[in-house]
């Protein structure tokens, strides 16, 4: 089948069980589904935008009640959508940090995280992570004196993963956002693997911004996201327009510069606001998604010589896993080398895995159902034992 004469449609979610880390939580909602449908035209919900002109506004599609209802959700004061959750990296240190002027990182950022620093002519300095990959408020302390000593002044921003995208491990955010706090430094707590997954208080937490990614844990069309604030910061970051033409005189009313004026509009925005019933009631039985993940790696850890690389019992559905001694010692003989395992897999209408790969790899279960786990645990332990590894 195909959409068009040179695309082919895609049946990845229908025909398979998706491993991919980045796709498992934004796989769409049959509701979103429908909304982009109805809504796909380039500016569709702009049909009913009116004076002062800003999509935030806009009561048709809801676009204006759910800005309220994201902000009361993450227990914050304002929200922006935003393309993607770089978008809303970018707007913050586009509005906090200058050049030449030092962010701290954690040493397991997401590269958008560091060009969102880059872009503005900021400087990064990092948080050593523990040899667990753990990021603490003792090294964030560490890592933030240290900058202080060598700039002169405290660093203009932190960012904290919640959960980062190389191992799934959960870190000190609360705890570093009290470091943070005592060098009067503001928070950027990225939620791209936990807003829409978990439940997320942003206030709880004790950070200034709540980033989250619709496309990746909001079952939204890319490119979506989210940047909540508190009162402190909005003014500064959502800060609208003061320019005016020197020779027409021209302004543009309350557009907000940050976003260049418009944010979020068309399919990824009503898909997003489509989701969000959904999305808000699943936060509430992530302790199931867990049970169904435990199901996977009991069975993958039974295989002799696979280890779990992420922390262990794990907190998340998205895992490292290291099968160096295992998977790996087949590909080093098996006639198809590492992609013996992607292809076993394959066979049995698995995906998502990265082909070729079999030393360490990552996968994440997010939304499965326990019958779809089980046959997931099943198929890994048959690959196994066709390929006379022990199981314990």
């Amino acid at each position: 089948m195909k959409c068009a004469d040179s695309i082919e449609a895609r049946s990845v979610e229908e025909s398979f069980i998706n491993l991919d880390p980045i796709q498992a939580a934004g796989r769409l909602t049959p509701e979103a589904m429908k909304a982009v449908i109805s809504w796909g035209d380039g500016y569709s919900v702009c049909d009913n935008c009116h004076k002062p002109f800003r999509l935030d506004y806009v009561n048709n599609p809801p676009i204006a009640d759910f800005h309220e209802e994201v902000a009361k959700w993450l227990n914050m004061d304002q929200v922006q959508l935003v393309p993607g959750a770089r978008r809303a990296f970018q707007e913050v240190t586009g509005a906090l940090v200058g050049k030449g002027e030092p962010v701290i990182m954690t040493g397991m950022g997401h590269y958008t995280a560091y060009l969102s620093v880059e872009v503005v002519n900021g400087i990064v300095r990092e948080i050593k992570p523990t040899p667990d990959h753990h990021i603490t408020a003792d090294a964030a302390a560490v890592s933030i004196e240290n900058a202080t000593r060598e700039f002169g002044y405290a660093p203009k921003l932190v960012f904290v993963d919640a959960v980062d995208f190389m191992y799934g491990n959960f870190h000190e955010v609360k705890e570093i956002a009290k470091v943070a706090r005592q060098y009067d430094i503001p928070v950027i707590y990225n939620g791209a693997y936990t807003v829409g997954v978990l439940p997320v208080d942003g206030k709880k937490l004790g950070v200034d911004f709540v980033v989250g990614s619709g496309h990746k844990s909001m079952s939204a069309p890319a490119p979506s996201g989210i940047l909540a604030t508190t009162t402190e910061y909005a003014d500064i970051v959502l800060r609208t327009t003061r320019i005016q033409g020197d020779v027409t005189g021209r302004k543009f009313g309350i557009k907000q510069v940050g976003i260049l004026g418009c944010s979020l509009m068309g399919a990824p925005v009503v898909g997003l606001i489509a989701s969000f019933p959904a999305v808000k009631e699943r936060v509430n039985h992530f302790d199931e998604q867990l049970k169904n993940h435990k199901i996977v790696t009991d069975a993958l850890l039974s295989i002799e010589g696979t280890k779990v690389a992420s922390e262990y019992p794990r907190k998340h559905t998205m895992t490292r896993m290291d099968t160096t001694e295992s998977f790996d010692r087949i590909a080093q003989i098996h006639r198809k080398r590492g992609f013996f395992l992607s292809s076993a897999l394959g066979k049995r209408g698995i995906t998502g895995i990265m082909p070729g790969v079999t030393k360490q790899w990552k996968f994440n279960t997010y939304g499965l159902t326990t019958s779809q786990a089980e046959y997931l645990a099943d198929s890994f332990i048959e690959i196994a034992e066709e390929n006379s590894m022990v199981i314990g």
